[in-house]
């Protein structure tokens, strides 16, 4: 694994880490911040720029926000941008599988699009080169 790739697992653990621990200025420093940011959270409609997508996070963090955690992560990264590929665990319910997007600002991998939607085929291995 490239050492992009394990940075890229790190910021995608830290923004699960950020979500578990209703830490909302932790998240929002994972958010990009000159490069243009979406959102699709699983139901809802595409989410637009900054300002929608840190108001989604404070309405969900804000309300009784589900025990989420990250499993089978996967970094792809080409140049100045990156991609995991991912599954969201929930204690009830169905699992979700969820990509998020980074760039590079500043030096630092910084997300600039997260979605997530359900997962109907489980799938029980992680792929090869995973991050459980």
């Amino acid at each position: 694994m490239s050492r992009d790739e394990i940075e890229v697992l790190d910021v995608n653990d830290a923004f699960y880490a950020a979500f578990a621990a209703r830490d909302l200025a932790a998240l929002e420093a994972l958010w990009a911040r000159e490069t243009p940011v979406a959102c699709v959270h699983p139901g809802w409609n595409a989410l637009r720029g900054r300002e929608a997508v840190m108001a989604s996070w404070r309405a969900i963090l804000g309300g009784d926000p589900p025990d989420l955690r990250c499993s089978a992560a996967t970094a792809h990264v080409a140049g100045g941008v990156a991609y995991v590929v991912c599954q969201e665990r929930l204690p009830r319910g169905p699992a979700l599988v969820a990509t998020n997007l980074f760039v590079r600002e500043g030096g630092r991998w910084q997300i600039c699009h997260h979605h997530a939607g359900p997962l109907f085929e489980q799938v029980e291995e992680p792929a090869p080169g995973a991050r459980a």
